[in-house]
């Protein structure tokens, strides 16, 4: 039963990381979402269409999970997602953020293959950080909308990432303790390597 849980838990992560940077960020093709239903759906994939983010949003669960936290630190880096769009569409412009939010990815997936520790109170302020810059990344698809779509975007932003970040810390909580060191090395790795691609694709682009 352990050893079916950590490879599942891992299959994930790696099946992301095997996925590679190239998938667009965009479930509209680009077009800005004009109606409730069009904001909705495009709150609720982006986040998955977006491999970084997901990769980061599996990262997140996996540290609440195997940390053995609260499931009250998921909300911090949603929370955070969420004010990020506001930022943006309120006319904050961060340069680099794409390099900044594929670093973030990095960083999480180094930590986790690391075997850092995690704390509540440091963990909290660094998902709500990396949540910022996440956020700030997800508003460049719905700059622009009106009231309505951004309305139903951030809602459905709220909900998959909840769901996709308390779904990956849920099944991580079940893993025994002599499982936990070698499911943060393995998922911490495939977190990594999709961080370092999307960061290489960023420094070429640049």
């Amino acid at each position: 039963m352990t050893e079916r849980i950590v490879r599942r838990l891992v299959a994930v992560l790696a099946g992301v990381a095997l996925a590679g940077p190239a998938a667009a960020h965009h479930v509209m093709d680009g077009r800005l979402p004009a109606s409730f239903l069009d904001g909705l759906l495009s709150g609720l994939g982006h986040p998955i269409i977006g491999l970084d983010h997901l990769a980061f949003l599996l990262a997140v669960g996996a540290a609440v999970g195997l940390g053995r936290l609260s499931l009250a630190a998921v909300p911090a880096f949603v929370i955070a997602s969420a004010l990020g769009v506001g930022l943006h569409v309120g006319g904050l412009d961060l340069p680099a953020g794409e390099a900044l939010v594929a670093a973030s990815v990095l960083a999480a997936g180094a930590g986790l293959a690391a075997g850092a520790q995690v704390r509540l109170p440091p963990t909290l302020a660094l998902f709500a950080l990396a949540g910022l810059l996440h956020g700030h990344a997800y508003g460049e698809s719905i700059y622009g909308a009106e009231p309505s779509p951004l309305a139903a975007y951030l809602a459905g932003l709220v909900l998959i990432q909840m769901a996709l970040a308390g779904a990956m810390a849920l099944v991580a909580r079940r893993l025994p303790a002599p499982a936990l060191p070698m499911a943060a090395r393995l998922a911490g790795a495939a977190v990594a390597m999709v961080g370092a691609g999307f960061l290489a694709q960023q420094a070429l682009a640049g």
